[in-house]
């Protein structure tokens, strides 16, 4: 059966994916999950789809329910725990130590560039200032370089990051490009052909 009705509602339909996306991120604009942000965040993030055409996500993301929770139970620790941090250096005298770090991701697909630059620039503390879309690889501004563990701490942060994320809502494929798929898990129960373990030797004289 063949789509018909007009552009906008053909592309509403086929960007489902990237709706839900946008209106996440606008949720976590707002920083509280009420209906309003929700039914702004959808409505916002349809008229977006409907009004400015965006490059079709189909096939490229897929929302997998235990990495989405993990993502939002980490993305929400992460909050708590950055927002204590910028806390304790406005209370405190020291000048922070700040530094501009770059880091290349796994996929530079331009959704997953955008879900991971935005979830890390909500993250108090820091924030991308620039973002190179050939090569993936996003820079981020640190508030105190000292206090996130090291240049090396911040970058694995942000990978640790991607991979979340791409664990939440990337296919199978990407996955494995990624070298994040997991193992098969058939391969390891494929049955045995042949001998059985009393019979994985042959008799010493059978041996020529």
């Amino acid at each position: 059966m063949t789509e018909r009705g007009p552009a906008w509602v053909r592309r509403v339909r086929a960007q489902w994916r990237g709706i839900l996306v946008l209106a996440l991120v606008w949720v976590a604009l707002w920083g509280r999950p009420t209906s309003a942000t929700v039914l702004s965040g959808l409505a916002i993030a349809v008229a977006v789809v409907a009004l400015l055409p965006l490059p079709s996500v189909r096939n490229r993301l897929v929302l997998r329910g235990r990495g989405f929770v993990v993502l939002v139970g980490r993305f929400g620790r992460d909050l708590v725990v950055a927002s204590a941090q910028v806390a304790r250096i406005a209370l405190s005298r020291r000048r922070p130590h700040g530094a501009l770090i770059g880091v290349r991701l796994r996929v530079a697909a331009d959704v997953y560039l955008t879900i991971v630059a935005e979830l890390a620039s909500l993250v108090p503390g820091s924030i991308v200032v620039e973002a190179h879309r050939l090569t993936g690889t996003l820079y981020l501004h640190v508030l105190d370089l000292d206090l996130a563990g090291g240049a090396d701490r911040v970058r694995a942060d942000t990978l640790a990051l991607e991979a979340r994320v791409l664990q939440a809502f990337a296919p199978d494929d990407i996955l494995r490009g990624a070298g994040l798929a997991p193992a098969d898990p058939t391969a390891r129960r494929r049955p045995r052909r042949g001998r059985g373990p009393a019979d994985s030797r042959a008799p010493r004289g059978a041996e020529s």
